[in-house]
């Protein structure tokens, strides 16, 4: 009797070409896939749940797999970790209904974009912030992202390369604070657009740069038109935080 087993993933993004399995590098998917495969002996194929970019890092991506294997479904994190390099870790496993589906499960989603502000960079921060040497002004961007909260067509935040027809989606919260030199910009939404939180954050870079107020972000969302929106941030600044689901009871 086979089952559906659920696994929060955490992984460094640093070394690999994003989640998704792809010709041209080696990507987080292809490795658990891998290792699974070998360690369950059968052939297996996850479904993730957000195909995060080159580069960007996850806390507690979500994936789903199914198998005959009689491992319990907890057990499955402890017997692949001791698979997998150290840069990605399974930090849960259990059982799941067989027609759970990590994509179309209603869910929330949070990621963390982090951008060093200071003179100077940090050797030890390059990998997970963006550095920026300009003073940014936390709290003209604090306003520019009440404007981006609620449900809008985000097609102005999505890259031209999408292929999604629907563009539009829910921002719940979107909080932007400092401590020492790190500024935090933290973004829980029902779904997101290809490059949407790293153009969010490319443009709310901007309005702390001085180069748009506040409340040209609304026009921004009104043009529909990437054009118009600030540039696309760096994908190292970027961590999946963490994912939600309802059906789990998690919201």
């Amino acid at each position: 009797m086979g089952k559906r087993v659920f696994m929060r993933i955490a992984y460094d993004g640093t070394n690999y070409c994003g989640w998704q399995v792809q010709i041209n590098g080696i990507t987080v998917e292809e490795i658990i896939n891998r290792e699974l495969s070998r360690l369950l002996n059968e052939e297996i194929a996850v479904i993730g749940a957000s195909r995060t970019d080159s580069g960007v890092h996850a806390l507690a991506n979500v994936a789903v797999f199914d198998t005959e294997s009689r491992i319990p479904a907890e057990k499955m994190s402890f017997a692949l970790n001791q698979r997998l390099p150290d840069d990605i870790r399974i930090q849960e496993s259990f059982e799941v209904p067989a027609d759970f589906h990590p994509r179309y499960t209603g869910s929330k989603k949070t990621y963390e974009y982090k951008i060093l502000n200071r003179r100077l960079p940090i050797p030890t921060e390059r990998l997970y912030s963006y550095f920026v040497y300009m003073p940014l002004d936390v709290e003209k961007m604090k306003q520019a992202a009440e404007y981006i909260v609620g449900e809008h067509d985000f097609k102005s935040f999505c890259s031209n390369r999408t292929q999604v027809e629907n563009t539009v989606r829910t921002v719940y919260e979107l909080n932007v604070f400092k401590e020492n030199d790190m500024i935090h910009i933290v973004i829980t939404g029902n779904g997101f657009l290809y490059n949407m939180v790293r153009i969010i954050v490319g443009t709310l870079v901007k309005v702390g740069l001085g180069v748009y107020p506040p409340e040209h972000v609304k026009e921004i969302i009104e043009a529909k038109n990437r054009d118009v929106a600030g540039p696309k941030a760096p994908a190292e600044g970027l961590t999946l935080i963490k994912i939600q689901y309802e059906e789990l009871g998690e919201y």
